[in-house]
């Protein structure tokens, strides 16, 4: 199986959709996708997802999914954490945060300790990446590929591809459990941009093992000729 995954299009935060540069953007991805043989088209509910994977839908005459545990992530200081808890720096931005945990602990990007860590142990972002790691697993067992480990094991042999479209957060998310790789070594090592098409492959055949393959990794050369825009992350 191939899993595509691509970040929704320039956002109108506050609307929930896309602005005219990302109406553009989403349209060349269309184009982008056009030859790849895509079976479903998933998607966050959000508006601004949904309506980046319209235009793809429409040129393969797909119905659009909606998986609701795609939905962008929240973050800053959780309710959970005991009292007199450190407040979290700038507000808990988890890409932020990432980038000065790494750059002083380098140690964090090796294994899961970095979740014991109060950036992260006492941010609401957790909550998300405990719900979206589940669920992605449930999602991907219903294609036909069961979580064993760090790998998934082939119930029943799968070679469709199929589209998800989300954000920059939940997608960090999916990239940190599916490849196994700790979640602030995604956010921060690994950006990727509007519209940007990432292919990972799950390939086994039935009764055997799928090591999750990362395929291609945050392509836009389809929307170099749109203008292009500095993309900040907002909740």
């Amino acid at each position: 199986m191939r899993l595509i995954f691509i970040r929704h299009g320039k956002p109108d935060y506050e609307k929930d959709c896309l602005t005219p540069n990302g109406i553009i953007q989403a349209q060349s991805t269309a184009q982008r996708l056009k030859s790849e043989p895509i079976k479903a088209v998933f998607s966050s509910p959000m508006g601004r997802a949904m309506e980046t994977a319209s235009y793809t839908a429409k040129i393969h005459g797909l119905d659009i999914t909606p998986l609701d545990f795609m939905h962008e992530i929240n973050w800053g200081d959780s309710e959970k954490a005991p009292e007199n808890t450190e407040k979290l720096k700038y507000d808990g931005h988890p890409w932020t945060l990432s980038c000065e945990l790494l750059a002083q602990n380098p140690e964090y990007a090796e294994n899961d300790s970095w979740k014991s860590h109060h950036f992260f142990k006492d941010n609401v972002c957790m909550d998300y990446y405990e719900k979206i790691s589940l669920a992605f697993d449930k999602f991907l067992a219903e294609l036909g590929l069961i979580r064993k480990g760090k790998s998934y094991f082939c119930e029943k042999q799968n070679n469709d591809t199929v589209a998800l479209f989300a954000h920059g957060g939940s997608g960090s998310i999916m990239f940190s459990h599916v490849l196994n790789l700790p979640f602030p070594f995604v956010l921060a090592a690994m950006p990727y941009g509007v519209c940007s098409v990432s292919i990972i492959e799950l390939y086994a055949e039935e009764g055997g093992i799928s090591i999750p393959r990362l395929e291609l990794f945050n392509d836009m050369n389809h929307i170099k000729s749109v203008k292009q825009e500095k993309l900040k992350f907002e909740k």
